[in-house]
């Protein structure tokens, strides 16, 4: 019986994995499993692994959100973070079972905990408002006293895409008593505290914050160290770097980071440092490394985690952390004499690790073309690597995939790129085909060796598809993720223009005549010009779009720096170049039919975006469709509503459907 690709419905049936944690032992992983329940709701529980045996157990139940799954040094408590109370909180559960406790009951929540070497103690993240009190208990707020009166705020950074209009708070540290749930504040002031860390002898803490006097439009990043016996806070560097994800090593002389030096803004790439607590000395490990020292490739699974910054070996002398090159993420090890080996490599996007006390095993999580997630395990001994999990199989084993064909080629000047071309499903020798172009957002991003159910449902509906890295992409380098700044609509342009030449020219079976592009965020944008600019597509879809730099400028929660920086110029300065690279001035060329996808709650690419489009569109008489989703905001298409996904998915190729089929 021929098999059938995948559709935009399956997507209920999926399992998505993250945040893989190995016990001290090496014996057990405990990770998170998401899926979509019988209301088409997420739903996120705990779940066992046995590394021996491969044995899978369930460990938390219930139609819940429990996330952030962390190990007691003893291995036999694991804490977690859950809203079964109403709000996000600490619980732990024993790892022999039983019911859970809960261990905090902050009015705003608690999330990001991360516990001492003794397991006795625990630092969480608390959103405070500056007149909030740690002894504020949850209450039920009345949501209907809440909409009637007016959002009042004097910030510049007063909305944000994940959360909305700003509440006033700020992230703060708490320390928690994990044997009497007492709990301490550890941070104040109206700034925001990121990932603490203990010191192996648990007398102090390492944390990152801007603490400047304006750190609304200041974007470094400082490491901060404070004694706990003491209660004194030091400055560890000079205001002159975005530096977090402190680690101590484990003699607790040295912290390992991450961070830049800013020198190319926000195309900068993230390099790895230590930090030696006695000298002060800040060294960069990867300096002579033209690589992102972090996971940013793309999926649409939902996998991926904050991560875990640079671990340290045991040893002192080494560190091992995640990187992304030539479109794929893997586990790489640089030592204190900056000798860089790759530990986890392959074509695929690994997007967390973990290990166990002793360092004998790395467990992580692991994307790939037919692989939406799942977790293996490897011996640093022998480096024998076995898959652990296979949790879509039941689904993937009755569909046909479309397996991206790697190729590079070269730009109108000469520069590499890297691309990949997926047949559709029921490809068939001698007939010929249309192709999408899909174009990712950013553009600091990076596509790869990693799944797409988006790609998937397109080539099970009888697309070919072709995507690529543009300049401006991560993966090759910080003089290739620097070009876009200042160019936008100019050498990306050619690039993905090149690569449907080249798309054309080598693979007869694609129809000239039946071409679209489609693309969000950043590539959206790049949709709005590419119809702008030439009629080659005869169906578009620009989604989470940008149409007019001038007015994103100060309606979108990044734009009054995100514009500047990747144009080098402001709305005073030069409006004139920022009207130059809007697609919104070049609607009376669009001739390209143009459906746009956009979400009524983005703040990051304001719904006004599209709007704009929209109407100048409908003024002139050019085929176009608009569909806003309620309640959505920029990550719809990762993590949104499943059902407005899915509608999206329908939307997208019912509109190719009509004007390419």
């Amino acid at each position: 019986m021929t098999k059938s690709g995948l559709t935009a419905h399956e997507l209920l049936e999926f399992s998505f994995l993250s945040d893989p944690q190995l016990s001290p032992d090496g014996k057990w992983v405990v990770f998170v499993k998401r899926i979509i329940n019988d209301k088409e709701k997420y739903q996120s529980n705990l779940f066992i692994l046995e590394v021996d045996t491969k044995q899978v157990t369930q460990f938390t139940q219930g139609d819940v959100s429990d996330t952030q799954p962390r190990w007691a040094a003893d291995g036999q408590t694991i804490y977690f973070v859950s809203n079964r109370s109403g709000k996000q909180q600490l619980w732990r559960i024993a790892f022999t079972g039983g019911e859970a406790s809960q261990v905090t009951s902050f009015k705003r929540g608690a999330s990001q905990p991360v516990l001492s070497a003794d397991g006795k103690k625990a630092i969480v993240t608390v959103p405070l408002t500056v007149t909030d009190s740690l002894e504020d208990k949850e209450t039920q707020e009345d949501e209907k006293l809440e909409k009637l009166k007016p959002y009042i705020t004097t910030s510049l950074q007063y909305k944000s895409d994940a959360k909305g209009f700003s509440d006033e708070t700020f992230q703060h540290l708490v320390l928690i008593d994990l044997e009497t749930n007492a709990a301490s504040l550890l941070t104040d002031g109206a700034y925001d505290h990121h990932y603490p860390a203990f010191s192996p002898d648990g007398t102090h803490i390492a944390y990152s914050a801007n603490r400047s006097e304006d750190p609304e439009q200041t974007f470094f990043s400082d490491i901060y160290q404070l004694d706990l016996t003491t209660h004194q806070t030091n400055k560890l560097t000079a205001s002159d770097k975005s530096l977090r994800m402190p680690n101590y090593s484990p003699d607790g002389k040295k912290l390992s980071l991450l961070g830049d030096d800013m020198s190319s803004s926000g195309a900068t790439l993230t390099k790895v440092w230590t930090l030696d607590l006695e000298t002060m000395a800040l060294t960069c490990l990867t300096e002579a490394w033209d690589v992102e020292c972090s996971d940013v490739a793309i999926n649409d699974m939902g996998a991926g985690t904050a991560g875990s910054g640079a671990v340290w070996s045991n040893t002192d002398d080494a560190v091992y952390f995640l990187a992304s090159e030539n479109g794929s993420t893997n586990i790489f090890q640089v030592t204190i004499d900056k000798q860089i080996t790759r530990i986890v490599g392959g074509n695929r996007q690994v997007y967390a690790f973990s290990t166990d006390k002793d360092q004998t095993r790395f467990v992580y999580a692991v994307s790939q073309p037919d692989i939406p997630g799942d977790l293996y395990v490897t011996s640093v001994a022998d480096e024998d690597e076995q898959r652990l999990t296979a949790v879509n199989e039941q689904l993937l084993q009755k569909k046909a995939l479309s397996v991206p064909e790697e190729f590079r080629f070269k730009a109108d000047d000469a520069i590499d790129l890297q691309g990949w071309i997926m047949k559709p499903t029921d490809f068939e020798e001698g007939k010929t085909y249309p192709l999408i172009l899909e174009i990712h957002g950013g553009p600091h991003a990076m596509y790869g060796h990693a799944f797409m159910h988006e790609f998937q449902v397109l080539a099970a509906k009888g697309y070919g598809v072709l995507y690529i890295n543009p300049r401006g992409s991560h993966g090759y380098g910080q003089q290739f993720v620097d070009a876009v700044r200042g160019d936008y609509g100019g050498g990306d342009y050619r690039d993905v223009m090149a690569a449907v030449d080249d798309a054309l020219e080598s693979h007869d079976w694609i129809d000239a005549a039946r071409l679209g592009v489609t693309g969000g965020s950043y590539g959206g944008f790049l949709t709005n010009w590419i119809v702008g600019h030439t009629n080659k597509f005869k169906a578009a879809v620009t989604q989470r779009s940008i149409s007019n730099w001038l007015s994103f400028y100060g309606v979108s929660d990044i734009g009054y720096f995100f514009t500047e920086r990747e144009h080098k110029t402001n709305i005073l300065e030069n409006p004139e170049e920022l009207w130059r690279v809007s697609p919104l001035r070049y609607v009376k060329d669009i001739q390209t039919p143009l459906l746009i996808l956009h979400s009524e709650n983005d703040y990051r690419c304001p719904i006004e975006q599209a709007e704009q489009l929209y109407v100048l569109l409908k003024q002139y008489k050019k085929t176009t469709r608009f569909v806003r989703f309620p309640e959505s905001n920029h990550e719809l298409s990762r993590s949104g509503d499943p059902g407005l996904r899915i509608i999206r998915l329908q939307e997208m190729t019912n509109w190719f459907d009509e004007y390419l089929m």
